[in-house]
């Protein structure tokens, strides 16, 4: 970041599809100007992996309400790069698995799981730090005064190529159709549940990225954010 930069205090909420490359956006915006990322697209995948561990009962309230009594979830930099830590322990490869991702959106629909975790976000964005913030309902529910709210979507086979492609990079065994037909069932889930279902803001700015490089989408995003937040040289 350049330290001769003057800027206010920002709130930037990031929403869209999955595999749009929505983390990736949140973490170079954080990187640029200084900026706190908080990936709650992680949270909800470590909610998920804890209870998988558990072996929660999702049909079961009082199962549920138990086990979130025991999650503590938080960011760690390591060598410049966001780690999901639960409980203590780094599971940012775990989180990222094609068994977290085949319950994720499952965990995610369920009201007391979204309020709670609507809760700890609301308390990250409380104090004077800029903020960066991704997921499927930030600038409708958690941020829905946020300065800057974007909507990143892409085609579907765009997003599963990245993902498979992000998997493998990884050295996470994967196969394009399971992960297609994975995308397309988060993606019903998650525009009809009940509970803060995924949606674009009426003031949302609209980002398809499926045709834009990383540079060509980042430097329309940076221009957006430059103008509102009143970034400057001195």
């Amino acid at each position: 970041m350049n330290e001769n930069l003057k800027i206010k205090k920002c709130t930037i909420a990031i929403d869209g599809y999955s595999a749009c490359g929505k983390s990736t956006i949140a973490k170079q915006i954080a990187a640029r100007f200084g900026w706190v990322y908080v990936d709650t697209g992680a949270m909800y995948r470590a909610t998920t992996l804890h209870f998988l561990n558990e072996d929660v009962d999702l049909n079961s309230l009082q199962s549920v309400e138990n086990a979130l009594k025991h999650i503590n979830i938080s960011f760690r930099n390591v060598n410049g790069h966001n780690r999901t830590m639960l409980n203590g322990d780094d599971v940012e490869e775990q989180i990222r698995t094609i068994h977290v991702s085949n319950f994720v959106s499952e965990v995610s629909a369920l009201s007391v799981v979204r309020s709670a975790m609507v809760a700890q976000q609301r308390r990250m964005g409380d104090g004077d730090l800029s903020i960066v913030m991704d997921g499927r309902d930030i600038g409708t529910v958690v941020f829905p005064d946020a300065d800057i709210k974007f909507f990143i979507t892409a085609l579907p086979e765009v997003r599963a190529m990245r993902r498979f492609n992000e998997l493998v990079e990884k050295g996470i065994p994967a196969d394009l159709s399971t992960i297609a037909s994975n995308l397309m069932h988060r993606d019903t889930i998650d525009s009809t549940r009940e509970d803060s279902p995924l949606r674009q803001a009426e003031d949302a700015i609209v980002i398809d990225n499926s045709l834009l490089s990383n540079n060509e989408q980042m430097h329309i995003i940076y221009g957006h954010i430059e103008n509102k937040c009143n970034i400057y040289g001195v």
